[in-house]
């Protein structure tokens, strides 16, 4: 080796030793020795090789994680047998330092392997070179704290003047985890950190990053009034701190239509703003508000959420599922077809127009409901790896649907609000526009007075349901209805379609 690689590597090798206290018991294992289980290559390429031992047949296996598949690292055999073999280690040069793990197993026990090539470097970055950086690469980067979206793990949002990156853990300044409130750092502040890129699900993100150090901001904001407005509007007051030359407000456009500034007063360093929002007749609404001031040719801002209450939407599924996603809250009403999760209320919710899925109900365990009963929720247009659903459903009201035969239903008192789900071959259609048929179990039959595409519909919308199936004579149905009577002829009125199997 080369005079040149020897300090370094000398200090590479003392950082693996130091941060592996096992790894000399693990070079002593009776049944696979290794001459070192630390290997150090040159940072502008080369080899380095170890000697193995063994008492049985061994296998060589790099290990690979989401953020490196060790491709730059060749083994120059990934076997051997009994006895003594040697095992040569090779890399290209690198531009920076990387480090791998190599797994040497036998049948019964496994000896790992350190490698290192060169010394790990901090890149100094802006946003937009950290988000199209490879995973594992280490960043230093500064920027404005724009939101904070957990404070135990310190999970926030960096941004600079080419984008904005998501900050997945913050350690403390001893570089524990789950303090991050101990760092006192605020949106707005200007803050310094190191620490690796990463990705999850294809989104990139720094993740554990080390603060080196924060900027506190020239305005803030104290505290606020009326933090959640009613659908009536009212007065919203944000109390700040401003240590700059004078505070400005910037409202976002989608805002100003129902949002104004009512007063700005300042006395020192404190100073009180009133906006003031108009009734609200839509969905549920909010609004991200900026306070800036500067200092010389620095700029600071900060910022907080002002959110409206708004009224409820009453929409069937077909219009929930065309929705934009947001904060609006729409009220579905359709029975349940299927529970995907019977702790949280995952299921599926069906009327006339459509389909979708309730991603939870709040406090579902409780209800009692199951499948086929008939629900009216209110949630928000929710939508996950592009599939629509409801978020944050509630459940307002439920109507039991009791499955029985159809002598069973039979023998049921007449009532309008009282639902039962019964199933049989359809022996005659009478009317197939509105889906009046007979139904018979094997043992019962009785007449059904409409069977439409599903709960809610009306008018146009409950005729030509069979005609749609392809239901015909012979199929077996699954049918939701109130027991009632037409001129002495028992019957199932309001009948709802539920399910059916083709005869054919």
């Amino acid at each position: 080796m080369k005079l040149k690689y020897l300090f370094p590597l000398f200090i590479a090798a003392l950082a693996f030793m130091t941060s592996c206290d096992d790894e000399e018991t693990m070079t002593l294992l009776d049944e696979i020795r290794v001459s070192s289980s630390f290997v150090a290559i040159p940072q502008d390429g080369g080899s380095t090789s170890i000697t193995v031992t063994a008492k049985d047949s061994w296998t060589a296996e790099k290990v690979t994680t989401d953020k490196d598949d060790v491709e730059w690292l060749t083994i120059s055999s990934t076997s051997g047998g009994k006895g003594e073999s040697e095992i040569t280690f090779s890399a290209s040069s690198a531009l920076d330092g990387r480090t791998a793990e190599v797994l040497l197993s036998t049948e019964d026990v496994t000896q790992r392997i350190k490698i290192i090539q060169g010394l790990p470097q901090i890149s100094l970055a802006t946003v937009a070179e950290v988000l199209a950086a490879p995973d594992g690469k280490n960043f230093r980067v500064s920027g404005e704290c724009t939101s904070i979206s957990n404070t135990l793990y310190g999970n926030w949002y960096l941004k600079d003047e080419t984008g904005t990156v998501y900050i997945y853990g913050t350690l403390d300044a001893k570089g524990g985890t789950k303090n991050f409130l101990s760092l006192g750092l605020e949106v707005g502040d200007e803050v310094t950190i190191e620490g690796p890129k990463s990705s999850y699900k294809g989104d990139p993100q720094m993740v554990n990053v080390t603060v080196i150090e924060i900027t506190k901001s020239l305005v803030r904001v104290d505290s606020v009034e009326n933090e959640v407005l009613p659908v009536e509007g009212g007065e919203f007051i944000a109390y700040l701190t401003c240590k700059g030359e004078g505070v400005s407000v910037e409202i976002p456009e989608d805002a100003k239509s129902w949002l104004s500034i009512s007063s700005i007063q300042s006395a020192g360093t404190n100073s009180v703003i009133t906006f003031k929002a108009e009734a609200n007749e839509g969905g549920d609404r909010e609004t991200l508000l900026t306070f800036a001031t500067t200092e010389g040719t620095k700029n600071y801002t900060a910022k907080t959420t002002l959110s409206q209450k708004g009224a409820i939407v009453n929409a069937t599924v077909a219009e929930f599922l065309a929705a934009e996603v947001g904060n609006t809250q729409y009220r579905l009403e359709g029975v349940i077809t299927d529970i995907t999760n019977t702790t949280y209320g995952n299921l599926y919710l069906q009327d006339f127009s459509g389909e979708t899925y309730v991603y939870g109900i709040e406090d579902f365990g409780d209800k009692g409901l199951k499948v086929g009963d008939i629900i009216t929720i209110v949630g928000r247009r929710g939508e996950y790896n592009g599939s629509p659903q409801v978020s944050g459903a509630i459940l307002e009201s439920s109507i039991p649907v009791t499955p029985v035969t159809i002598t069973e239903f039979l023998a049921k008192e007449e009532s309008n609000d009282t639902y039962y789900m019964v199933s049989g071959d359809i022996t005659q259609i009478t009317n197939d526009t509105y889906g009046n048929l007979y139904l018979n179990d094997g043992v019962s039959e009785i007449y059904v007075y409409g069977c439409y595409p599903g709960w809610g519909a009306s008018g146009d919308d409950r005729k030509g349901l069979l005609a749609a199936k392809g239901i015909v004579v012979g199929d077996e149905i699954t049918i939701i209805g109130i027991r009632t009577s037409y001129n002495g002829q028992d019957q199932l009125g309001n009948g709802i379609y539920f399910s059916h199997v083709s005869a054919n």
